[in-house]
């Protein structure tokens, strides 16, 4: 028998290296341990106590009445409606009030001299004397009552309506598409949670067998029949399974806090989801009439559509400037205090302003609304080129999925027998306990691949229903 020895300091080194890593991968735990020690008692009895079971569509119900994304993106619908509104008020005529009360340091008089108005035996000089008549009040009152009903300016205002028209169309289509996005977000997070606790206990199984491995292989070495190196190399191997473990309960945590954040729950809830309540795959039009659906569904071609129909608003508005302002007026007065006029008047006629110069600012409004005009139909052409892309590699990413499909349900079929076998031989003493656990291992590995991409393939085919403007199913 031939005896390799090999270098302690070597064996060393290498031990090191994987207690290292080890560590390394250790720490982020023992920070989370930190920051779940230190959070407040009402904290803690959340992420300790806190149980909900949830289905793949109440999560999505759920979502759809909390997300605080949805939450902004329908109040900037009801935004979008009063300024609507807002714009529409100008075609009304407005009418208001204007009163004051004014105190005069000195008023003017009509001076009137004596003998002025004639001289008689009777009555001597008219005047006798020399007399001064104030016109008016030192103090004032006046209240006037106006209406004003813009006339040309409302070619103007009809073009601003269009304008916010647009932008209310548009914040719908954003709404909307904020539903199916998040509707989508809940989908994707539900089925990474389910795919990551697979894959939880996949690591598991390969721990286990890991660990069988090692123990195994330690016997081997202590009674010969196996060299140092042998134990080195399954303790290495026992030690990356411990850690694909770890990081696969890191990443089922932080998936957990993200589908809490996305649902509306407290963060830290912890969560039952039910695999079986995935539903059937969405029935999808073929690609050819999904290219069709595009043009007239895609959130992303109609809200370029209302930036195309925005656009031409403000032409039609630039245009229009050139319009003198004429406004209909109809005014009800009343004064005290003031001279040669009556207590109650009315006053109706029509005002005109116009610009008769104004530097250029005009022409150049004008210019730059055909320009943005000239954007934003190019915009919409791009828009529906990249649809029609996305919608073709979301087709094509869904084909390729259902074929792996196919593959990795083989795998685990494959996976099933050689467990089978490996059983069967275990039994009869004709196969270590190792290779059973092994096998198991990676059929549990196995079934975590076919999880993973049929829900990756009905993620894939909720993606498309997405970009038709469909709500994930």
């Amino acid at each position: 028998m031939v005896t390799t020895h090999i270098p302690i300091d070597r064996i060393s080194q290498k031990a090191l290296a994987v207690i290292a890593i080890t560590l390394a991968v250790a720490t982020p735990v023992s920070t989370v341990a930190q920051q779940t020690s230190a959070a407040s008692p009402e904290q803690s009895a959340i992420l300790s106590s806190t149980s909900v079971h949830l289905t793949l569509p109440s999560a999505v119900e759920m979502a759809l009445q909390r997300n605080r994304h949805l939450l902004l993106a329908h109040d900037s619908v009801r935004d979008s409606e009063e300024q609507k509104r807002i714009a529409e008020s100008h075609f009304y005529p407005v009418l208001k009030n204007q009163s004051a009360v004014l105190h005069i340091t000195q008023i003017e008089g009509v001076t009137i001299p004596a003998g002025a108005l004639g001289q008689s035996s009777a009555t001597g000089l008219l005047p006798a004397e020399t007399l001064r008549i104030d016109q008016g009040a030192s103090t004032s009152y006046t209240s006037g009552t106006e209406l004003a009903q813009p006339l040309t300016q409302l070619l103007r205002i009809r073009a601003g309506v269009r304008a916010a028209e647009a932008d209310l169309s548009s914040a719908k289509i954003q709404a909307s598409d904020a539903d199916n996005g998040t509707a989508l977000q809940v989908h994707q997070l539900y089925y990474d949670v389910l795919i990551e606790q697979m894959r939880g206990t996949a690591a598991q199984d390969a721990v286990e067998a890991a660990t069988v491995t090692e123990q195994e292989t330690r016997r081997g070495v202590e009674e010969g029949r196996l060299l140092p190196d042998a134990e080195l190399g399954s303790r290495t191997d026992l030690l990356d399974k411990q850690q694909a473990a770890l990081v696969s309960r890191l990443n089922l945590d932080d998936l957990t806090l993200r589908l809490d954040d996305a649902v509306g729950l407290p963060l830290g809830t912890k969560l039952v989801l039910d695999p079986d309540a995935l539903g059937d795959p969405p029935v999808l039009p073929t690609r050819a009439e999904a290219f069709t659906l595009a043009r007239d569904k895609s959130p992303t071609v109609l809200a370029a559509r209302q930036s195309v129909e925005k656009a031409k608003a403000g032409v039609s508005a630039s245009r229009d400037a050139y319009i003198p302002d004429i406004t209909g007026i109809a005014r009800y007065s009343y004064q005290s205090g003031l001279p040669f006029l009556a207590h109650n008047f009315g006053t109706f006629g029509a005002a005109v302003s116009w610009d008769l110069f104004d530097g250029g600012a005009r022409e150049a409004n004008l210019r730059d609304a055909r320009i943005k005009l000239s954007m934003a139909q190019t915009q919409l052409q791009q828009a529906e080129n990249d649809v029609r892309i996305e919608i073709s590699a979301a087709y094509d990413k869904a084909e390729q999925l259902n074929q792996l499909l196919g593959v990795t349900i083989q795998a685990t079929e494959a996976r099933e027998e050689s467990l089978r076998i490996q059983t069967r031989r275990a039994e009869v003493d004709a196969q270590l306990a190792s290779g059973v656990a092994t096998a198991r291992a990676a059929l549990s590995s196995a079934r975590m691949n076919v999880l993973n991409t049929r829900l990756n393939l009905f993620l894939a085919q909720n993606n498309i229903k997405r970009l038709l403007g469909e709500r994930p199913e």
